[in-house]
């Protein structure tokens, strides 16, 4: 093995160790949960009061096939606050990035299709969460669940 070889692979040795899939799995639920718990937020009023201008949206920009507009904007509201509490918690961690992961496929198929890029990036770290669990740092990991 070459000289230049062995460095490049002993740095990303250390790197592996350093960093850890465990920091890896907390920065995933922290940061997928961020995001979809901020866009629950933009939906409601106080604590989970679904506002006038989150149904409108729902019925007149992203008009979901079949769904109620007014369901749509509760069920999305809601999800998207109990979801990410779990991720962030690492509790239920797969199930909850399974369901974020579905919201990612609704959004990509039925409202903005174009945004794939970005509901790529979503999906990774969904997958990624629904594969490996929340990690060590977790409420699963503390209740031994998988």
């Amino acid at each position: 093995m070459s000289a230049s070889r062995h460095a490049w692979n002993r740095a990303a040795d250390a790197l592996e160790r350093w960093i850890g899939l465990d920091l890896v799995l907390a920065a995933s639920r922290l940061g997928i949960g961020a995001l979809f718990f901020y866009s629950g937020r933009t939906k409601v009023d106080g604590l989970l009061q679904v506002t006038d201008g989150a149904v409108a949206l729902f019925r007149d920009e992203y008009r979901l096939p079949i769904v109620d507009p007014a369901f749509a904007a509760h069920a999305a509201a809601y999800a998207e606050h109990l979801f990410p509490l779990l991720l962030v918690l690492g509790l239920a961690t797969r199930f909850s990035a399974l369901a974020l992961l579905g919201m990612t496929l609704v959004i990509e198929v039925f409202v903005y299709p174009d945004a794939w890029p970005t509901h790529l990036s979503w999906a990774a770290l969904l997958l990624l969460l629904a594969a490996r669990g929340g990690g060590a740092w977790s409420l699963d990991r503390a209740l031994a669940l998988r």
